[in-house]
């Protein structure tokens, strides 16, 4: 695909962005089934959703359909499905209370953080640290985990829920505060999309 015809392209029609309207439209579908306890449904919904988060950023690469509305749509669709889960799932008490009042207690004070950063001194550009990566892929895994856990209760998983809790509360407590120092020590830069995970 040429740069021309990348840039006429309809991001709406973009592969990569179809998977992750995709992603945002399995999130109904994912808390009907674990508010009706149909956790098998809720655990293969919930891997078909991790399958289009991998797939959306691959195929970003590969056929050149990056996108500004891919670059927002990606982190908001990551965003929309882990908090609806944590909260749906601390709603049936699956989810620990300290553990889900971390994870959104990180993300308001980012959003806080960047929209004080924002008045004062301009957009700025947040690209995902090593520890915002890794903090999402401890909450995919430990909601993955939970939902597996209602399947079997099966010692090894056991085990990788604790740890899977365990990992995330960490990790959102240390990219939280390794988001907030590096946004207080850049200078002030335009950019085409905020991206912290």
């Amino acid at each position: 695909m040429t740069d021309l015809e990348n840039h006429k392209l309809n991001p709406l029609r973009s592969a990569p962005n179809l998977l992750t309207l995709l992603r945002i439209c399995l999130a109904p579908f994912l808390v009907s089934a674990i508010l009706e306890a149909r956790f098998e449904l809720g655990f293969i919904l919930f891997l078909i959703a991790g399958l289009t988060d991998a797939l959306d950023g691959i195929l970003a690469r590969i056929l050149h359909q990056r996108t500004v509305l891919g670059q927002y749509l990606d982190p908001v669709a990551d965003k929309l499905l882990l908090s609806t889960l944590f909260l749906v799932l601390l709603h049936e008490g699956l989810m620990p209370v300290r553990v889900t009042v971390l994870v959104f207690g990180r993300d308001v004070c980012i959003l806080l953080v960047s929209a004080i950063l924002y008045a004062a001194a301009g957009r700025r550009e947040f690209s995902p640290s090593v520890f915002g990566k890794a903090n999402t892929a401890a909450q995919v895994a430990a909601v993955a985990v939970v939902l597996l856990h209602q399947l079997t209760q099966a010692p090894w998983v056991v085990a990788l829920r604790a740890f899977a809790l365990w990992a995330t509360m960490v990790l959102t407590v240390v990219s939280g505060l390794h988001y907030a120092w590096i946004a207080a020590r850049r200078p002030p830069a335009q950019t085409t999309a905020p991206h912290a995970k």
